[in-house]
C-alpha cells in the first residue's frame, strides 16, 4: 500500500512541477489565477472553494478558465458544479455547469498526464459589469457527498484576444 501512496504521491509532485514550469513558460498573461487543493483528493459537497477577483476596468473583455483536475481512477464520466458569484452590489447568481470528463467509450477528454486528468470549462469574452469585488464560488453538484479522486480546481482569467 505504501509503495502505491509514495508511487501516487510522486506522480501529482511531479505533475505541479512540470505544470508550474509550462505555465511559466506560456506567453499569455493570466490577469487572475488560483486553485484550490482538495485533502485527501476527496471534493465534500461542504467544501466550497472561492476565489475573490477586483476589477478596475469593466471595458475589457476576459476569457474565464475553470480547471478540474481528477486522477484516473475517477469513477464518472462528469461531474457537475454549481457556479455561485457575488458581484459588488451584492446581486447573487448561481448557474449549474456539466464538466464532461470522459467520452461514450470511457477515453478521457481532457489532458491527460500519468494518472492525472485536467478538464477545462471555458467561458469566452465576458465582460465585468460594474468595477469592484467579485466572489466566485464553486460547489459540487453530484449526488455524493463525497467526489473522490479530485486533486483540485482552479480559476484562470485573461484578457481576451478579442478586445
Amino acid at each position: 500500500m505504501s509503495k502505491i501512496l509514495s508511487h501516487k504521491f510522486f506522480v501529482k509532485i511531479l505533475f505541479l512541477l512540470f505544470g508550474g514550469l509550462f505555465l511559466i513558460s506560456c506567453t499569455e498573461q493570466s490577469f487572475y489565477e488560483k486553485s484550490y487543493s482538495f485533502k485527501g483528493n476527496t471534493w465534500n459537497q461542504k467544501v466550497k472553494p472561492m476565489f475573490k477577483i477586483e476589477i478596475k476596468d469593466t471595458s475589457v473583455y476576459y476569457d474565464f478558465i475553470l480547471t478540474l483536475r481528477n486522477t484516473t481512477d475517477y469513477a464518472y464520466s462528469n461531474a457537475w458544479i454549481y457556479l455561485n458569484t457575488k458581484m459588488p452590489n451584492k446581486i447573487k447568481g448561481r448557474e449549474p455547469y456539466r464538466i464532461d470528463i470522459t467520452n461514450p467509450d470511457g477515453t478521457w477528454i481532457g489532458t491527460k498526464s500519468g494518472t492525472i486528468v485536467e478538464n477545462l470549462l471555458y467561458f469566452k469574452k465576458r465582460k465585468f459589469p460594474i468595477k469592484g469585488i467579485y466572489y466566485f464560488q464553486i460547489e459540487q453538484a453530484v449526488v455524493q457527498e463525497n467526489l473522490t479522486e479530485v486533486l483540485d480546481i482552479g480559476l484562470r482569467i485573461l484578457e481576451s484576444e478579442e478586445n
